[in-house]
């Protein structure tokens, strides 16, 4: 911090003892002048007089009251306005009694608004000049007289000055601060976003997967010792989908990396093209799943490509984990206008067919994906057994004010 700057904080810090420098400062000015007297003749010269005892309380006074200037303004412009008054009318000849008054002017200006400066300053300028020309000793037109007002005028426009100054820099530092925490939260906003986004990817490609393994585990484990073949087949699928896991995890786990980084990921996020596979993993599993589409053609946006599959992901494997081993599950996809339509049905008839019953975050995080686009999720168990999954997403992105379809 440079010495200015410290000076700053320590007048900021102690505004009495700044005011009782001025105030000093400012006694010594008027002392001085008081003991000087203009003389005009043929030119400009200066003599010595000695003032008389009046004048000089005049002065203390004045000074003394502009060390409350800050606390009473007002206060402290009606006295030393007095004094000033005083001494226009007193003095002969007169002491600078006037700029203490002066000062205490620029102090009003500088703490209120204009309207009140103007009021302030004219009363002021009015009554110190209009005593001085009609109850002084000098002729009204001296040039003393003139001296007083325009220095009344001078530190009325001072002190507004410096008030529109003071304003105009706390209005930049405003904005500046506004601006800020504007960044900072829209900042905080996309990290949120983000967060939620991989915590959902993370959630599908875990649940799928780890919902596979389970059930081939548990098929080798039960064949085992009867029918090692189909035990080997089972552990290969398990292989497989702990291969298709690790690798989904890496994909999404390196968003988190640096845009520098030689080791992101370059895979494409994976869409309904993937629907086959897909499936066939949950078939794998011992699922029975049909799938019908009509929607060939359609080239979906990657967030809408993307949505698609893992709502289908995640319905199936809620079909997996809560459906029962008999249930079957029908997956459909259809473009209807200006939207694409995901249904997945089952006809499970397991006692955990809710999925919301195990406390997961799937329905919870499909949800938000389709809110994301805009477009609208409903679930529900069906009539007579079963769970529905119907997402409708819009194929072209909608303004914030349009309603979907």
């Amino acid at each position: 911090m440079s010495t200015l700057q410290r000076a700053k904080c320590q007048a900021k810090a102690h505004p009495l003892a700044v005011d009782a420098v001025l105030a000093a400062a400012v006694l010594v000015c008027m002392v001085a002048g008081s003991f000087v007297e203009p003389r005009h003749r043929d030119s400009v010269s200066w003599a010595l007089r000695t003032p008389d005892t009046l004048s000089l309380l005049l002065i203390t006074l004045g000074a003394a009251a502009l060390v409350f200037r800050r606390r009473a303004p007002m206060t402290v412009l009606a006295l030393t306005g007095t004094l000033s008054v005083v001494e226009s009318v007193t003095g002969d000849p007169r002491a600078p009694v006037a700029m203490s008054a002066v000062i205490a002017l620029y102090t009003v200006a500088s703490t209120t608004d204009r309207p009140t400066t103007w009021r302030v300053g004219l009363l002021t300028m009015t009554v110190l000049t209009g005593s001085a020309m009609a109850a002084g000793s000098l002729p009204w037109y001296a040039q003393e007289n003139l001296a007083i007002f325009a220095w009344t005028g001078i530190g009325a426009t001072a002190g507004d000055a410096v008030r529109s100054r003071r304003a105009f820099v706390q209005a930049i530092r405003e904005r500046a601060e506004r601006a800020e925490r504007t960044r900072e939260e829209e900042a905080r906003r996309r990290v949120a976003e983000e967060r939620l986004r991989i915590a959902r990817d993370l959630h599908d490609v875990v649940a799928h997967h780890i919902a596979l393994v389970n059930v081939q585990a548990g098929v080798a484990a039960h064949v085992m010792d009867k029918r090692p073949d189909q035990a080997k087949e089972a552990l290969a699928h398990v292989r497989e989908a702990s291969r298709s896991a690790l690798n989904e995890l890496r994909a999404t786990v390196g968003l988190l990396r640096q845009s520098g980084d030689p080791e992101a990921p370059t895979e494409p996020a994976p869409g309904l093209d993937r629907l086959d596979d897909l499936t066939g993993t949950f078939r794998n599993a011992g699922l029975h799943i049909e799938v019908a589409r009509a929607d060939q053609g359609t080239a979906l946006p990657a967030a809408v490509d993307l949505a698609a599959y893992r709502i289908i992901q995640e319905a199936l494997t809620n079909v997996q984990k809560h459906a029962g081993p008999q249930a079957k599950a029908e997956v459909s996809v259809v473009r209807v206008g200006p939207n694409i339509e995901i249904t997945v049905l089952d006809d499970g008839s397991g006692e955990d067919e809710d999925p919301d019953s195990g406390g997961g975050h799937g329905l919870l995080g499909m949800r938000e994906r389709v809110t994301a686009l805009r477009g609208t999720l409903t679930t529900g168990p069906r009539y007579g057994g079963g769970f529905r999954v119907h997402a409708i997403l819009p194929v072209k992105n909608r303004t914030p004010g349009e309603d979907p379809a």
